[in-house]
C-alpha cells in the first residue's frame, strides 16, 4: 500500500492542475500578479476553515509557534513569491522555453538544500531517481532543438536556476516550519503552517498591489465567483502539499509533484483536443519510471 504522503502529493498535483485551469481566465482580467494574489487572498479563508475543522475533529489545541518555525515559514512564503516573480520575468523574455526547462531542475536543488538545512535523507539512489524524473519532464517539455539552446545563453539559464532555487527554498521553508513545531499531529502542524504562510503572502501581495496596481487588487473582489473556485482549489492543493511535507522530505514531495505535467497534458488532450506526441509519451514514461524508482529507494 502506498504511504499517505504519496496520496497527498498526487491529490495536490491534481488539485493544482484544476486551479491553474481556473486561474487562467483571471490572468486576462486582473493581470499576472493580480491573478496570483487570488490564490492567496481567496485561499486563506478556506485554509482557516480546514484548520478549524481539523482542530474540532481532533480535539487538539493550536500549537505554539517558536521563532524557528516562524523563520522557516517566513522564508518559505517570501521565496514562493520571489520564485513566482522570477518566473513571470521569464515569461516576458524570448527565452521562455529555455528558462522554463532550467526551472524543472528544482527537485534536484531541493534535495541538496533539504539535506544541508534540515538533515533530510539523501542517498545516491534517491538522487538518481530524482534525476530520472526531472529528465522525463525535460523530454516532455522541450521542443526539438531547444536542448542546445539551454546552454547557449547564461542569462536565461541563471534566471531559471534562480527561480527553481527560490521555489526549492520555499518548499524547504514550509517543511522546516512544520517540523519545527514542538507539538501537534502531522495534520494540525501542516495546516497551522499553511494558514501562517498564506497570511504572510496575502498581506505582502496586498500591500504591494495597493501601492503598485490598486486596480488589480480591487478587480479580484469584483471577480469573486471564479476567484472563489481558484482560491478553494489552491488552498486544497496547498493543504495536500503541506501534509506531504509533514510526512517526508521536500525532495520526495517536489519530485512526485512533477506528475502535474502529465495531468496538464491529459487535460489539454481531453478538454482542448490537443494531440499527444510520441515525444511527450516518452517523457511521461521516463518521468513515471523516475517516480517509481524514488518510491522504491526512499527510506
Amino acid at each position: 500500500m502506498l504511504p499517505l504522503w504519496v496520496w497527498a502529493s498526487l491529490v495536490g498535483a491534481l488539485a493544482q492542475t484544476g486551479r491553474n485551469a481556473t486561474q487562467k481566465g483571471l490572468t486576462a482580467r486582473l493581470g499576472t500578479l493580480g491573478a496570483t494574489n487570488v490564490r492567496f487572498l481567496f485561499g486563506l479563508p478556506f485554509a482557516c476553515g480546514f484548520l478549524t475543522l481539523a482542530l474540532w475533529q481532533t480535539g487538539e489545541a493550536l500549537p505554539a509557534l517558536p521563532p524557528r518555525a516562524l523563520g522557516f515559514t517566513l522564508m518559505g512564503a517570501l521565496m514562493q513569491i520571489a520564485g513566482t516573480a522570477l518566473m513571470l520575468q521569464v515569461m516576458r523574455s524570448q527565452a521562455f522555453g529555455t528558462t522554463t526547462a532550467w526551472l524543472k531542475v528544482e527537485p534536484v536543488l531541493v534535495a541538496f538544500v533539504g539535506w544541508a538545512l534540515l538533515g533530510d535523507p539523501l542517498t545516491l539512489p534517491m538522487l538518481g531517481a530524482i534525476a530520472v524524473a526531472v529528465l522525463g519532464v525535460l523530454v516532455l517539455s522541450l521542443k526539438p532543438g531547444l536542448g542546445r539552446a539551454m546552454f547557449a545563453e547564461t542569462g536565461p539559464a541563471a534566471m531559471g536556476l534562480l527561480s527553481g532555487l527560490a521555489f526549492g527554498l520555499s518548499a524547504i521553508g514550509f517543511r522546516g516550519g512544520i517540523v519545527s513545531l514542538p507539538e501537534g499531529s502531522f495534520l494540525i502542524r501542516a495546516l497551522t503552517i499553511l494558514v501562517l504562510s498564506l497570511t504572510i503572502q496575502t498581506l505582502t501581495l496586498a500591500l504591494w498591489l495597493a501601492f503598485k496596481d490598486r486596480k488589480a487588487l480591487t478587480g479580484a473582489l469584483s471577480a469573486w465567483r471564479p476567484s472563489l473556485a481558484a482560491g478553494f482549489l489552491g488552498a486544497f492543493a496547498s493543504a495536500c502539499w503541506f501534509i506531504a511535507f509533514s510526512l517526508t522530505s521536500a525532495a520526495n514531495v517536489r519530485t512526485l509533484a512533477l506528475v502535474e505535467v502529465i495531468f496538464a497534458v491529459a487535460v489539454s488532450a481531453l478538454v482542448f483536443g490537443q494531440r499527444t506526441t510520441s515525444r511527450q509519451l516518452l517523457g511521461m514514461v521516463v518521468l513515471l519510471a523516475g517516480v517509481a524508482l524514488l518510491l522504491r529507494v526512499s527510506p
